[in-house]
């Protein structure tokens, strides 16, 4: 029968239907089909099935979808089910997802982000054979006498440890303190460092067509849960940031799950009717919370910060610093704006968010304590916004907006970033700094330029210049724990891979020890303490995901992977 046949087929036996009532008609029955198959896989019909041959034949037919011609449950399954799919935690979501043609035409636009950039680096590290992680999060346990099927999705990844040019390489078994000099150990403070963007399951189903590759039930929460969790326990990290955690799901099962393996959490869901938000969860074995600070990007006189992204900075103390009873580390944690053709909202947000770093890890003294800033920052290496973060300074006269971030090799449009970038009612200077703040560090300086006639060194004091009305600065000497591509082969790493592109957005900065950063200009407050990177779990190519068949996947539960680094504090 054609087409055009059956539609007429159908008009005859339902005159009185509009055709929307029957598409809506069709759409739920195709539903209802892929709730029937998962229903039948699960535990809950397993359990029917024991129960109904316990009952006699007076509740038969077991199975109604073995009867063409039955559409109703028996009473026993009419009692029974709710409790039955609660207790065995069914989850239909995948049924509830949009279906795979139905992309967003606005929301989401095919971009390729993956941009081959690579350069010598100026750290060496050294890797370890020994000191393999196999990223095999534990499959689900399989029933008796069956045989289990291989394990799909695993990826390897292994520890690098930094070596210092000047000293020898040494590789160290992961669970063994890394000492690689012969100072006394109460002077140090080794800590590491979680970013992972965790997929919130709204934004998944509500993006769907970015994981057609995927198969349907590890897109489940209930399957990718677990796994993430496993991922967290099993890398055990001291400070962990994470991005697109939903807020239900924070409330009822992250959060009392990571309070029991002892972390504290801090949690800032995004403005407006956005479900998910940022974290920053902290071993409470380990630091002490001297301040919590969220940052919304959103101001609703501003019409350029329309979009309800945010961002969060804690402060933390360390507990066995020894040395400096009051030394402080400031973590921040943000997940900017996607939009790829919007590169004067993330540059603004960034700035906000810098501004609000600012104001946390300045001392009184005006020095900085030491600082790591970790984020999904939907900007790939080497971009502009990249280049500003690492070198502290943007000269963005002529930039279009689509280049800002990098995502798209040829943007479409040629629209020039606006000078200046925000309005001034912003309150932000081009310094990345709160106004009021900055302008009380400029009187400062000028008080103590009247009392010194030279100064000796100019790191006792801030400086601020003035600056073009093109050119931004922030004043943080920041390097990145990762390198970005392999150092055998030049590969580019990935951090994210789904239907639509396999690239970097994912980082981990932090304030450099001299010794591992060359001078800059930029850089012209100091650091009361500073942080050396010890080591890093290694990133994996874009041919390493797809032979995993991409992310998500049976293993590994959301579109990213975590980044984790070790570092040192020292004073």
């Amino acid at each position: 029968m054609s087409p055009l046949r059956g539609r007429r087929g159908e008009q005859r036996r339902y005159p009185m239907l509009s055709r929307r009532v029957q598409r809506l008609g069709r759409d739920w029955v195709c539903h209802w089909n892929v709730a029937q198959r998962l229903f039948r896989d699960g535990q809950a019909f397993q359990h029917m099935k024991r129960a109904a041959s316990c009952f006699g034949a007076c509740y038969s037919p077991l199975n109604p979808w073995d009867c063409p011609g039955s559409c109703r449950l028996p009473l026993l399954w009419s009692t029974q089910l709710p409790s039955l799919v609660q207790n065995s935690s069914i989850h239909l979501c995948p049924a509830t997802m949009k279906a795979e043609g139905d992309e967003p035409c606005v929301k989401r636009r095919r971009h390729s982000g993956d941009q081959d950039i690579c350069h010598s680096p100026n750290e060496k590290l050294c890797t370890s054979p020994s000191d393999e992680t196999s990223w095999s999060p534990p499959q689900p346990q399989c029933k008796e006498g069956s045989t289990p099927e291989p394990r799909a999705g695993v990826v390897k990844r292994h520890w690098e440890y930094f070596c210092p040019q000047s000293k020898k390489m040494k590789v160290l078994e992961e669970d063994k303190p890394i000492n690689q000099d012969h100072q006394d150990t109460l002077e140090k403070f080794d800590f590491t460092v979680m970013s992972y963007n965790i997929l919130s399951q709204d934004l998944l189903e509500d993006n769907s067509h970015l994981y057609r590759h995927c198969q349907r039930h590890v897109l489940a929460w209930n399957y990718r849960f677990p796994n993430i969790l496993a991922d967290i326990k099993r890398l055990d990290a001291d400070v962990l940031c994470l991005q697109e955690v939903q807020e239900d799901h924070y409330r009822i099962e992250i959060k009392p799950s990571l309070e029991a393996l002892g972390y504290h959490c801090e949690y800032k869901m995004r403005t407006g009717r956005k479900p998910d938000g940022c974290t920053i969860c902290f071993k409470a074995s380990k630091f002490h919370l001297l301040s919590s600070n969220p940052v919304e990007f959103f101001r609703r006189n501003i019409p350029l910060l329309d979009r309800d992204n945010v961002g969060l900075v804690v402060l933390l103390q360390p507990l066995f610093s020894c040395k400096a009873p009051s030394a402080a580390i400031c973590v921040a944690n943000t997940h900017l704006l996607y939009n790829p053709r919007r590169g004067d909202i993330k540059l603004t947000q960034l700035a906000m968010l810098l501004a609000e770093i600012t104001s946390v890890a300045m001392q009184e003294d005006g020095r900085f304590c030491p600082l790591v800033i970790c984020g999904d920052f939907n900007s790939v290496p080497h971009s502009p916004l990249y280049n500003f973060l690492r070198e502290g300074k943007l000269n963005y006269e002529g930039l279009p907006i689509g280049k800002v971030s990098g995502q798209e090799q040829s943007p479409r449009g040629n629209r020039i970033l606006t000078i200046p970038i925000w309005p001034q009612s912003l309150g932000i200077s081009q310094d990345c700094m709160y106004e009021e703040q900055q302008k009380q560090l400029e009187k400062e300086r000028e008080r103590k330029e009247t009392k010194e006639a030279s100064l000796e060194n100019s790191e006792e004091v801030v400086t601020v210049a003035k600056r073009s009305p093109t050119y931004l600065h922030h004043s943080f000497p920041l390097s990145s724990a990762y390198t970005h591509y392999l150092p055998d082969s030049g590969t580019p790493e990935v951090t994210t891979c789904h239907s639509r592109s396999a690239v970097t957005v994912d980082y981990i900065f932090y304030s450099a020890a001299k010794e591992n950063r060359a001078a800059e200009p930029g850089a012209e407050h100091p650091f009361d303490g500073h942080l050396n990177l010890l080591g890093r779990l290694s990133l994996v190519t874009e041919k390493d995901l797809w032979a995993v068949n991409g992310l998500p996947n049976e293993t590994i539960s959301s579109d990213h992977l975590p980044l984790l680094a070790k570092f040192r504090l020292e004073e």
